[in-house]
């Protein structure tokens, strides 16, 4: 058996056990009281019953018949006069009746009352009843019952209370066995599972486990090992496109760098590969940099300092920076964003996203289109667009277009000179201030990134 069906069923054991073994004491005790108790009343009452016969007949004869009648039964009868002497026995006087029989108090009550109930240790129980006639005491009743009737009654008693406690015993273990295979059963095949994902097999699968915690388990490693495949393929991807993208400029960097060693180079085509060299060099330390940015926002290290920005100034200052570049490419900016607007930003950090969504912008719009950049306050949140009249974004790429390295239109990535980081710190930057980005698109009518703060 596994350490936790021992457990379980060790704990489900010793709390049956207590709880059994205390109940059964209890009950056990009070049917013993309450067979002696009886015992006691029924010797007191035909004390009692032959004390009235003999009140209302005194005589020879009833005494005579009051003794045979006992005689063929298991208690004894004895008749004193008012001094203690017997007068009449249904049966040999033993020195323990005598010795009980000298115990008896000055004041009887009428009713009577029991002279000894210590059925362990002595040998008979008795009771005792006044004979009343005239207001006088003619004499009493002393009633002996020999306690091994009582004791026989009790060891049965106990035989039963003992095989009653066995059969609860095996049944309990039985259904201790049953419970404890039922309830960790379940645990067992979550602890395999987790075994196996912890080795690295995350294509687990669990049976039904219901609809309980256990169950709940289940289903939480089941999502668990399912999101550990996902991210374990995710990351596969980024290592391949980190080195893919490490690659291609360090290729570029070592091939010009090697023709322009050779002494045929001449002066011109050496400063033309001088220059393709710091290019890349240019692009290889943005991407460091921005893995940098990431992997600090993945750590939680990536401090994000708020303050109440002044919106309209704030997205005018980014337009006149970026207005130059898109001009360039005979594109214009439009800014859309009332006076009023305030917001709790980190200015930095939310320029880099405004940039990031501007570059992209321009990267996949065409000549002489338009980009708007609209804010506005709607139910107490800010929303920010930014909107393009560009190529679109195909309705499959939407939903990795926020993954790291993942661009739509590869066979153009380079010459885009993208590093399929931006909108990765895009999503980081306004999730960290506790805000939401998402993208409609369709292509050939342009995109639209929404920020809601």
């Amino acid at each position: 058996m596994n350490k936790i069906s021992f457990k379980i069923g060790l704990l489900f054991f010793v709390a049956i056990f207590l709880l059994e073994s205390i109940s059964m004491f209890f009950l056990h005790n009070n049917i013993i009281h309450s067979r002696v108790h009886d015992e006691l009343s029924a010797l007191q009452t035909r004390g009692n019953n032959h004390r009235e016969v003999l009140q209302v007949s005194f005589h020879e004869e009833t005494i005579k018949h009051i003794a045979m009648m006992e005689a063929r039964t298991d208690s004894q009868v004895i008749l004193t006069n008012p001094n203690g002497t017997i007068y009449m026995s249904s049966n040999k006087v033993t020195d323990e009746m005598k010795k009980i029989m000298k115990s008896t108090p000055k004041n009887v009550p009428h009713a009577g009352l029991i002279l000894e109930d210590d059925w362990k240790k002595a040998t008979y129980i008795s009771s005792i009843s006044p004979v009343v006639i005239d207001n006088k005491v003619n004499g009493y009743i002393y009633m002996f019952q020999n306690t091994l009737k009582i004791k026989n009654l009790i060891s049965e008693l106990n035989q039963h209370f003992l095989l009653a406690g066995v059969l609860s015993l095996l049944f309990m273990m039985i259904i201790i066995t049953f419970l404890t295979r039922v309830v960790t059963h379940p645990l067992i095949q979550i602890s395999e599972a987790t075994k196996r994902i912890s080795k690295g097999e995350l294509s687990v699968s669990l049976p039904k486990l219901g609809k309980d915690e256990i169950g709940g388990l289940g289903e939480s490693i089941r999502v668990l090992a399912s999101d550990l495949d996902i991210l374990k393929n995710e990351r596969n991807e980024f290592l391949a496109s980190i080195s893919h993208e490490l690659r291609t400029p360090l290729t570029y960097i070592k091939g010009y760098a090697d023709i322009a060693r050779r002494q045929d180079t001449s002066d011109a085509d050496k400063d033309t590969y001088l220059g393709i060299i710091f290019e890349e060099s240019v692009k290889l330390s943005k991407l460091v940099k921005e893995l940098f940015n990431l992997a600090k926002m993945d750590e939680n290290t990536f401090s994000i300092e708020k303050e109440e920005v002044h919106l309209q100034p704030y997205f005018q200052s980014i337009v006149e920076k970026v207005s130059p570049a898109l001009k360039e490419h005979h594109l214009e900016l439009f800014l859309e964003c009332s006076a009023g607007l305030y917001a709790q930003i980190d200015p930095i950090r939310f320029e880099q996203v405004i940039l990031n969504l501007l570059d992209n912008a321009r990267k996949y719009s065409e000549p002489f289109t338009k980009i708007s950049l609209i804010v506005s306050e709607e139910s107490g949140k800010t929303h920010i667009k930014v909107i393009d009249q560009g190529r679109g974004i195909p309705e499959e790429d939407l939903p990795r277009i926020f993954e790291r390295f993942y661009r739509v239109d590869k066979s153009r990535a380079r010459s885009l000179g993208g590093t399929g980081l931006g909108l990765a710190i895009v999503k980081q930057l306004v999730e960290s201030h506790g805000g939401t980005v998402a993208v409609t698109s369709s292509k050939y009518a342009g995109t639209t990134f929404e920020i809601v703060l």
